[in-house]
């Protein structure tokens, strides 16, 4: 891989085809519905604005034009402006009735960590927020994002040199629609965890109507923050959270879904009521969050919450060889297996080259990974579980627990809730 101050360039494409990305360093979708002859163009990611064009590698030069003039001249119309806004009301109307509570869940645990600052500010617009954005507004958001130190050029199967002049041609010197001023809004900071709870009370008996309604359950997350990808112990964290796996009751068989994982084995196995136990890892360039999502009937959330606080408790207990093993070769596996697609490879080049400014090979990553040993992950997690947890509660929560003994739950030995009596059920 050749690099340029600007440019990335992936050669291990054929060169009849090329796929080219502009990654901006954003928080905002935008959506690029245009098509032409052997072109397809999209935009997409929510932290991250990605313009991908898959073409002919013979018009370069003209697509690099477009890409562009799509980038740093976009019309922003009175009607796609409008479109735009019923676009963000029906997905905000859709987030609130859809049976997978996942995307709802994961902004509220964010809450939680992280109050009132970066990642824990709120993903989704907020209704009474669509009317005002117009394009002042989104011209103001671009002059401070859309600047050069925050772009990667990345293109595969063409010619480097080839790329870096398009690239002086259309890109360097170019005005861009809401002009040269400076960025002054850009915020800096940097992400302060702080744990807590966010609970939203909701009935979710109607969220799945039909001949097989979906059963009425409470949600839970439970997350404790992990690190950054840039620090050494972001592998075994990795490595830690493919142990645990987990996933929904209904697909606990066939290969490759991790039914020897810890949730499936410790929870999901032995306990028929829960519906879902399943651990993820959400990482950034400052901090990181290491959660279990579970879900079952709200007469069982104590029991729940009890059994998933258990298990954050035996993260640093003894690892298993065996096991360790098996989710080093699951992760190296899953991470070969994802590269081996055409657009996650190219996004793989620059999300890479816009965080860390260079870009590790796939035998390196596998390399680290391999490397990883009991002992790691068993310090990560216990380090982990100093730290005060976040909690989000989602549907009937008339049996949850109060977040202090979830917290003193985390500190136990055992893992166990304070019992709690009383003299009337």
């Amino acid at each position: 891989m050749k690099q340029n101050i600007s440019v990335e360039l992936l050669t291990f494409w054929k060169n009849w085809h090329f796929r080219l990305r502009i990654d901006l360093a954003a928080k905002m979708k935008f959506c690029l519905p245009w098509r032409s002859t052997g072109v397809f163009v999209t935009a997409r990611h929510p932290d991250t604005t990605m313009y991908a064009v898959s073409a002919d590698s013979k018009g370069l030069d003209t697509v690099v034009g477009l890409l562009a003039d799509v980038v740093l001249h976009p019309r922003l119309t009175d009607e796609e402006i409008e479109l735009a806004r019923m676009a963000v009301r029906f997905e905000l109307e859709d987030l609130s009735m859809r049976p997978d509570p996942e995307p709802l869940l994961t902004e509220m645990i964010h809450e939680a960590a992280y109050r009132e600052n970066t990642v824990g500010l709120h993903r989704f617009c907020p209704t009474e927020n669509i009317a005002k954005i117009d394009r002042s507004v989104l011209h103001s958001y671009l002059r401070n994002y859309y600047t050069p130190d925050r772009m990667v050029l990345a293109g595969v199967g063409v010619e480097h040199e080839r790329l870096v002049e398009c690239a002086r041609k259309y890109l360097l010197g170019t005005r861009p629609a809401w002009g040269s001023g400076a960025a002054v809004h850009v915020d800096g900071s940097v992400a302060q965890y702080t744990g807590g709870i966010v609970k939203l009370e909701r009935d979710m008996s109607s969220v799945s109507l039909g001949p097989t309604p979906f059963p009425e359950l409470t949600h839970i997350m439970i997350g404790l923050e992990s690190c950054s990808f840039l620090e050494g112990d972001f592998l075994p964290f990795a490595v830690l959270n493919m142990m645990m796996g987990g996933g929904g009751s209904f697909s606990a068989g066939g290969p490759g879904k991790g039914m020897f994982t810890r949730l499936y084995l410790n929870v999901l196995n032995r306990h028929h009521w829960m519906y879902n136990a399943t651990s993820y890892h959400h990482s950034y360039e400052d901090t990181g969050l290491l959660c279990i999502h579970a879900s079952a009937d709200p007469r069982q959330v104590r029991e729940m919450v009890e059994i998933i606080t258990r298990e954050f408790v035996l993260m640093a207990g003894t690892v298993d060889v065996v096991e360790l093993e098996r989710a080093k070769t699951q992760l190296t596996s899953m991470l070969m297996m994802n590269l081996e697609a055409r657009p996650v490879i190219f996004e793989d080049v620059g999300r890479q080259v816009l965080a860390t400014r260079s870009r590790k090979l796939p035998h390196e990553l596998c390399a680290l990974i391999r490397d990883v040993k009991p002992e790691d992950v068993k310090r990560v997690a216990s380090a982990m579980l100093r730290r005060k947890p976040a909690v989000a509660a989602l549907g009937d929560l008339s049996d949850l627990p109060a977040y202090e003994h979830v917290q003193a739950a985390l500190a136990n030995k055992d893992g166990r809730l304070p019992r709690t009596y009383r003299l009337f059920r």
